[in-house]
């Protein structure tokens, strides 16, 4: 028995906050019978409605993914190219709901969460919970200890300064970098406002997971890794 706000989260319906919003706005129906009091505790094999509609409430899984370039970050793409979905078995995408945790863009590879659990996604998509992310790029260009300490310090884009990274020189032509934040292709455009282009961009680390499997491969989180991802989001 769980409490139906926690159910739903889990079923990627809304984040637990919303969902409690749901509830009592009595669009939450269970059994047939309209839920409006918070705290109630309910089997998530019940029949539960989210405005008339049926909530599916499966088993949830988790996968981490190292996923190739020229793959997208998302479920579905109308315009045919591949998706990160495509490099799992069928039956696991007919058996399952599943979304990636956060994106990669299309040209940049390494891990990835994929999962059907929507509470685990909000949280660790939250801004307050830092979720800290490490990238390796193979750079095009001089790297300076001036260009550094501005990534260090944060770099002004269009949409708002970054927050300060972490950095670290491999080599001539490879950084690491590590940040919290979550804009659109935001490494890629630290780099270029310090005048480096990327030429490879791989994520190698995500909220204390490590990129262990091959490029186009996968494995299940062992039930220690699901636990420390609650642990640092709670």
């Amino acid at each position: 028995m769980e409490r139906l706000q926690k159910i739903l989260s889990r079923a990627g319906v809304a984040s637990r906050r919303e969902a409690e919003k749901i509830i009592l706005a009595g669009r939450v129906s269970v059994d047939g019978e309209i839920v409006t009091e918070l705290g109630r505790q309910f089997s998530p094999d019940s029949t539960i409605l989210v405005d008339g509609k049926r909530i599916e409430t499966e088993s949830k899984v988790y996968f981490l993914l190292n996923k190739p370039r020229g793959y997208l970050s998302t479920s579905k793409d109308d315009r045919g190219r591949k998706i990160i979905l495509d490099l799992f078995p069928e039956k696991t995408r007919q058996s399952y709901r599943l979304f990636s945790i956060g994106r990669l863009d299309y040209d940049t590879e390494g891990l990835l969460i994929v999962t059907n659990d929507g509470e685990l996604t909000n949280r660790l998509i939250h801004p307050r919970f830092e979720i800290e992310k490490v990238y390796r790029a193979e750079i095009l260009g001089t790297i300076t200890v001036e260009k550094i300490r501005k990534l260090e310090t944060g770099i002004e884009l269009d949409d708002g300064l970054t927050a300060p990274a972490r950095v670290k020189k491999i080599s001539e032509d490879v950084l690491e970098i590590a940040i919290h934040e979550g804009k659109n292709r935001q490494v890629r455009r630290m780099l270029a406002a310090v005048g480096l282009e990327v030429e490879s961009l791989r994520r190698i680390k995500f909220a204390g997971l490590f990129l262990d499997v091959a490029v186009g491969k996968y494995r299940a989180l062992t039930k220690l890794e699901i636990e420390k991802l609650y642990s640092m989001t709670s």
